[in-house]
């Protein structure tokens, strides 16, 4: 097998890509792989970005690796932290050894005949060719060149930085300049705080609340656990408890929203003071869960709106100025420096251009299946972690299905499996999320479908039964031998259970 054909092709490097390999070793050894890497760094986004403050948006006993326990202690790491455990984690287990560098995937056909992926990848000003049998994408779900970037009126005119937080640089030099930041996510909540500690003033600008809710930055009752017990009892008791709790309070958001709602703005109130307006600024007009919470760990970002060194404006910007922003209300705020936070801009596959016998295949136009896999794409596998918990809860059980998948296809000398949806069936929105970035996605995203396995539940239980311990051979997932023409194959009764 030369250097440049493998059984699985993994996209990226990033946390996803990492958690891909160490599966494979692990539960399908026999499968050759590598990894392909567009930059030059494992990581991906906690590579990428550098703004300050930058961590995780959630807790580490749940976002990090299954495999791999957290001991650091915190329970939101910062993003120097999450790199480390990452590249330490691939270094650990030889993962770093697959991986190929300065490598972009830009197109990947599927060849019916051959029943192989034909990719096509960019490296140092050439074209380089890689075969597999099954590709795993570890891309992500946004565009690495750019963030979101809406124009402001008079945005030439302003004499001062403007700088998105996806293209900070670490070093850049902030202490005693009016900053405004121009968001209410959870870069924006990230950055109010770290920044207030060096710049003269800090003031974020939001067109709309989001809600925040204030939670510790360690868990004490993991750190007595890791006293008492070994590291991997105590970090899985720790992982099964906070999955069971964030559960609880999506299913409580779900079912009673005002409830919950009240339950956030009141523990805001108590961050604030009493005299705070608590609700212009944190009353979002969504339920909760409808958009990511945002988390402030030990209540950072209302320390620093309570102490002074940082404020809020709920309204809209008129436009930018020479010296800073004017909002509608008539305020002007004056800047040194300027930070968009104004989100991401979401790419499904990295941008690649994915065909199935030279035919483009379009997003839009295909269903997901078990929020893992994309209809009529033969031999492909996504990495798409949950809206409303960690990311790596799901691409967890999706490489556990990926692997099931691989390992009953060689016991019964099988090449392609394409999932087919019904003729049928409702589509629905892949993503019930109101949040700008995915909204502004819609139309590029894939659909789901009105029933399993082709509607996506976001709950981890639910999808952990199925994708462990469900039938392979569940009549949606066809399989077939590349001698039969794509026709499927079904299992006996006994193979299904497999």
């Amino acid at each position: 097998m030369s250097d440049h054909e493998v059984d699985v092709l993994i996209i990226g490097a990033g946390l996803s890509g990492i958690a891909a390999g160490y599966h494979l070793q692990k539960r399908s050894p026999d499968q050759s792989y590598a990894i392909l890497e567009s930059r030059d760094a494992i990581g991906g986004t906690w590579d990428l970005f550098r703004y300050p403050g930058i961590r995780s948006d959630s807790d580490m006993y749940t976002f990090g690796f299954a495999f791999k326990p957290w001991t650091d202690g915190k329970v939101f790491a910062d993003g120097d932290d999450i790199r480390n455990y990452v590249q330490e984690t691939a270094e650990e287990n030889g993962i770093d050894k697959h991986i190929r560098f300065q490598r972009r995937a830009v197109s990947a056909n599927w060849d019916s005949q051959k029943a192989r992926w034909i990719v096509q990848v960019e490296h140092a000003g050439a074209r380089e060719t890689y075969t597999c049998r099954f590709m795993v994408m570890c891309s992500g779900y946004y565009r690495y060149e750019q963030g979101h970037m809406p124009h402001f009126e008079g945005q030439e005119d302003f004499d001062g930085e403007i700088i998105h937080p996806q293209h900070w640089q670490k070093d850049h030099e902030y202490s005693g300049k009016k900053v405004v930041i121009i968001g209410s996510g959870a870069t924006a909540v990230t950055l109010v705080p770290a920044m207030a500690e060096k710049a003269a003033s800090v003031t974020m600008v939001q067109r709309s609340p989001t809600y925040i809710a204030s939670r510790p930055s360690r868990d004490g009752f993991a750190d007595f656990l890791r006293k008492i017990l070994p590291g991997k009892i105590a970090y899985g008791i720790t992982r099964s408890i906070n999955i069971l709790v964030n559960i609880l309070v999506f299913q409580l958001a779900q079912k009673w929203p005002e409830f919950v709602k009240k339950g956030i703005l009141k523990q805001t109130q108590e961050a604030l003071g009493p005299d705070f307006d608590v609700e212009t600024h944190f009353s979002p007009s969504y339920n909760p869960w409808s958009q990511r919470f945002c988390l402030a760990p030990d209540g950072d970002f209302f320390g620093a709106l309570k102490d002074g060194s940082a404020s809020i404006r709920t309204d809209h910007i008129e436009r930018f100025t020479a010296k800073g922003v004017t909002l509608k209300s008539g305020e002007m705020l004056e800047a040194d420096l300027i930070i968009p936070a104004t989100g991401l801009e979401m790419l499904l596959l990295g941008g690649m251009v994915v065909s199935v016998d030279d035919k483009v295949q379009r997003s839009p136009e295909m269903f997901t299946y078990r929020g893992m896999m994309l209809s009529g794409i033969p031999n492909l596998a996504i990495a798409f972690g949950y809206t409303n918990a960690s990311w790596t809860l799901k691409v967890d059980l999706t490489f556990e299905r990926v692997c099931r998948t691989l390992n009953y296809m060689c016991k019964h000398d099988l090449d392609v499996c394409v999932p087919v949806p019904p003729t049928d069936m409702e589509p629905r929105p892949m993503l019930d999320f109101s949040s700008g970035y995915v909204q502004r996605a819609l139309s590029i995203l894939p659909q789901q479908g009105s029933k399993p396995p082709w509607r996506t539940y976001q709950n981890y239980i639910q999808d952990m039964l199925a994708i462990r311990f469900g039938k392979l051979n569940d009549g949606h997932l066809q399989f077939s031998r590349r001698s039969d023409k794509a026709q499927s194959i079904h299992a006996t009764a006994s193979e299904a259970a497999e």
